[in-house]
C-alpha cells in the first residue's frame, strides 16, 4: 500500500452490469482534498479483509472530489472483488492510495483508438470522456461476452449522442459481443486504415492484449499503449544467482537469495517501501536505480525506459549482474 494513502468513505454503490458494481469514494473529512489524476490512472484500495487491490478510475477528476471505480466479481477471485461485491457497504471507511498512472493518455493526438475487453473498459471509458471533452477524434472498440455484462453502455451511448448534438469531432463506437458476433474481433482489419500518427490504447484480458500487440506490429512504439490486469509472460530464464543490494538512503546492505524477491529482502531489513500487486502491474513499488544492471520483469516500463535503467519494480525485477544500488 502506498505511503501517501488517506481515508475515504463509500459514498455510493451502483449496479453497472452483470457482475460489475460501481463504487464512488469521497474523502472522509470534507476539508481533505483527493489528489487530482489523469485518464488511465488507478488507485489502491485497502479492503476490510486486509487485502490491497488496484482499480482504474472511471470518472474525470474535474475537481469534484470523488473517485469512481468499477469492480468485476471475478470467478477466480482471491478475495478482493468478492469482498467488494459481498461485504462493502455504503458508509464504510476504506483506505485509498494516491492515484498512479502508467497508462497515460496522449491528449495532443488528433486521432485515438481505444480498445476495451470486459472490465478493461474502466480506464478506457475515462479516456473516452476526456477525448470527447477535448474535441478530439476517437474510436472505441468495446468487447464483452454479451451486452448484459458490458458496463457503462448507456453512459457511453449518452456521451456519444451528446457529442453529436454539440457538433464535435467524430466518435466511432464498435461494440463486439461474443454472444452476437461470435469469436474475437479482427483488430488488424479495424486498425488497417489508421495513419501512423494514430494512438492506440488497450486494456483487457491477456488474449485480447496479445491480439492488440500483433495488430499494432510495425507501428511506432510511442503510439501503442496497453495495460494488463493480470501478469503476462516474461521472456528469459529466472536468474539462479543471488546478488547484493545497497540501500543508499537507509545505509543498509541486503543479500537477495537466488529466486527470492527483492521486495521481501527490503521488507526483511525493516524498510517500508510502497507496494501493492506483487506482480509488476501497478507501479506502486517503482524505485529509483542508482547503479546496477536490472533484470526487468514488470509489465509497465517501455523498452526505452528499461534501457535508461533509471527505475525498476522491486516486487518482480532483480539484478542480472554486479551490485545493485537503490535510492531507498
Amino acid at each position: 500500500m502506498s505511503n501517501d494513502s488517506q481515508q475515504a468513505i463509500v459514498y455510493c454503490l451502483k449496479y453497472e452490469a452483470e457482475g460489475v458494481v460501481g463504487v464512488e469514494l469521497r474523502p472522509v473529512d470534507p476539508i481533505t482534498v483527493f489528489p487530482a489524476f489523469d485518464p488511465g490512472a488507478h488507485i489502491d484500495l485497502k479492503l476490510g479483509n486486509g487485502l490491497v487491490r488496484s482499480y482504474s478510475l472511471v470518472n474525470l477528476t474535474n475537481g469534484d472530489q470523488r473517485y469512481v471505480i468499477g469492480v468485476l466479481k471475478d470467478r477466480n477471485s482471491r478475495g478482493g472483488s468478492r469482498f467488494v461485491h459481498e461485504q462493502l457497504r455504503v458508509g464504510q471507511v476504506v483506505t485509498v492510495s494516491a492515484p498512479r498512472n502508467h497508462f497515460k493518455l496522449n491528449e495532443d493526438a488528433q486521432q485515438s483508438v481505444l480498445v476495451a475487453g470486459g472490465i478493461g473498459i474502466t480506464p478506457i471509458y475515462c479516456m473516452l470522456q476526456r477525448l470527447v471533452e477535448l474535441g478530439r477524434s476517437v474510436d472505441l472498440i468495446y468487447c464483452a461476452r454479451n451486452r448484459a455484462s458490458a458496463a457503462f453502455l448507456a453512459d457511453i451511448d449518452a456521451l456519444v449522442a451528446k457529442a453529436a448534438l454539440s457538433g464535435g469531432k467524430t466518435i466511432g463506437v464498435h461494440y463486439h459481443f461474443d454472444s452476437e458476433q461470435g469469436g474475437p474481433p479482427d483488430l488488424s482489419s479495424l486498425f488497417a486504415a489508421r495513419d501512423s500518427e494514430t494512438h492506440f490504447y488497450c486494456c483487457g484480458p491477456g488474449p485480447m492484449l496479445d491480439a492488440f500487440v500483433d495488430a499494432c506490429a510495425g507501428r511506432d512504439e510511442a503510439c501503442v499503449h496497453l495495460e494488463r490486469f493480470a501478469a503476462g509472460k516474461v521472456g528469459g530464464a529466472t536468474p539462479q544467482m543471488g546478488y547484493v543490494v545497497e540501500l543508499k538512503k537507509s545505509k543498509k546492505t541486503v543479500l537477495v537469495s537466488p529466486g527470492a524477491s527483492l521486495l521481501d529482502a527490503v521488507l526483511d531489513v525493516g524498510l517500508t517501501p510502497s507496494f501493492s500487486c506483487r506482480e509488476g502491474l501497478c507501479g506502486a513499488c517503482e524505485t529509483r536505480v542508482l547503479e546496477g544492471t536490472i533484470d526487468h520483469r514488470d509489465q509497465i516500463l517501455t523498452k526505452d525506459e528499461r534501457t535508461a535503467n533509471n527505475t525498476m519494480m522491486i516486487c518482480v525485477s532483480g539484478c542480472s549482474s554486479g551490485t545493485l544500488v537503490l535510492d531507498l
